[in-house]
């Protein structure tokens, strides 16, 4: 991962659902100023995301938010209405955004691709959490494989609050 404590959030586009419509926003303006968490993953529906990742954070939303956290945004590769529907099975309405990087480029920006053909997958993200203040990153956890969703927990990350 190219992107390290203390660099500034790249200025790059993503998509997400607005009105049932996908619409392409500079992820610098969806996170604004304040402190927010950025978390990463391969994708929508994987058995990891899925059962740990994901649910991690809906379930500790409230505790992270107390800490200070502005809002809570999940990035992944796929489209803007699969991460919307993803979203809605998994309850997260009040409590995390859902963003989509269909054409990588914020995840090749920070250096998070993986090479996920040998599973059907194609080129995806590593997963990674970071804790961000006015655009700066302050901290930020990545694993080493991304069947593991230890340090990127939302568990983890309220220890480092």
């Amino acid at each position: 991962m190219k992107l390290k404590i203390k660099d500034q959030i790249p200025e790059t586009e993503i998509f997400h659902l607005v009105g049932g419509e996908p619409q392409k926003v500079k992820l610098r303006e969806i996170l604004g100023n304040g402190k927010v968490i950025l978390f990463g993953l391969p994708g929508a529906f994987t058995s990891t995301c899925s059962k740990f990742h994901l649910p991690g954070f809906v379930a500790n939303a409230d505790k992270l938010k107390a800490k200070g956290i502005k809002n809570i945004f999940c990035l992944s590769a796929n489209d803007p209405y699969v991460m919307n529907a993803w979203g809605e099975i998994n309850k997260t309405e009040n409590k995390i955004k859902m963003l989509s990087d269909p054409y990588l480029l914020f995840t090749k920006a920070i250096g998070a691709e993986v090479d996920r053909n040998s599973k059907g997958m194609g080129i995806r993200s590593n997963r990674y959490a970071m804790i961000i203040e006015n655009l700066t990153v302050v901290n930020i956890q990545v694993e080493k494989e991304t069947k593991e969703c230890g340090l990127t927990s939302a568990e983890s990350l309220l220890d480092n609050l």
